[in-house]
């Protein structure tokens, strides 16, 4: 392995092909959730990537039954009402995804079984994502009482339109991996056994491809999202904004209980 990435070592960074580089969320006991750490790493290794003249594809996916949870309960509760915290993290969630637009080497995600938050940022904005039919596919940002921010403004409805991206990012209701292809917000639904198979087999494809083509093809597709920056930035600003909220303490207490939150009926708006 390249010291250009040992200094990620929330992540698993392997070759399994010649100019091939995956990487896998791996922490299977919490199904691969993301951590304050995993965060900051998740978000500079794509600048890392950019620059590495050693790979040409980058795949990813996650160890064991799940892709990614997204943030973990700490990572949430710590930005709960702390301000210089929020304003930190809306500055790394913004280049987590400009980081992966900008990135010049095509990204594969191989969704295997549950995906969401920051996790899924990487699932959906991966340049060719395929998924498994046991994925499962959730933006849960309203259900914790913050607005959908992530990845979800600047790409849902360009992917899937923006009358299923309302219905799914408002009702916070998950997806099946082939649901996921039928509306379009994935690339391919495969059957599971055959999920990393087959997302290797499209990552080497294309390690193997005029390089310059296939980068400027990327570059030049992902002004589309770079048009929709200000949206985007629009609905991250919103998002930290709902950290200083009541409702976000109401929804980490009901995900840690198990139980239906009770929100607050009124909204000054």
């Amino acid at each position: 392995m390249s010291d250009r990435y040992a200094k990620y070592d929330r992540l698993k960074f392997d070759y399994p092909a010649e100019r091939v580089l995956r990487i896998t969320f791996d922490k299977p006991e919490s199904y691969n959730s993301v951590d304050a750490a995993t965060h900051t790493q998740m978000t500079d290794m794509w600048i890392d990537i950019d620059r590495d003249p050693d790979i040409n594809a980058v795949l990813v996916t996650g160890a064991g039954k799940a892709f990614s949870a997204g943030g973990d309960f700490t990572l949430i509760e710590n930005l709960t009402g702390d301000f210089d915290t929020v304003m930190r993290t809306w500055k790394e969630a913004k280049d987590l995804v400009y980081n992966i637009i900008n990135c010049n080497k095509p990204i594969i995600s191989a969704i295997n079984g549950p995906a969401a938050g920051a996790g899924l940022v990487v699932g959906i904005l991966a340049d060719i994502s395929i998924a498994g039919k046991r994925a499962r596919i959730v933006d849960g940002h309203p259900r914790l009482g913050v607005a959908a921010g992530d990845v979800a403004a600047i790409i849902w409805p360009l992917l899937c339109g923006m009358a299923k991206a309302k219905y799914y990012l408002l009702t916070c209701k998950p997806m099946t991996g082939e649901e996921a292809e039928r509306i379009g917000l994935v690339s391919l639904c495969v059957e599971d056994d055959d999920l990393q198979r087959i997302a290797l087999e499209t990552a080497v494809d294309l390690a193997n491809g005029a390089q310059s083509a296939i980068r400027w093809t990327k570059y030049s597709l992902n002004n589309w999202l770079r048009q929709a920056g200000p949206t985007f930035d629009t609905s991250t600003a919103l998002e930290m904004l709902g950290f200083m909220g009541d409702d976000v303490r109401e929804g980490l207490a009901s995900h840690r209980e198990k139980r239906a939150p009770n929100f607050r009926k009124d909204c000054p708006l």
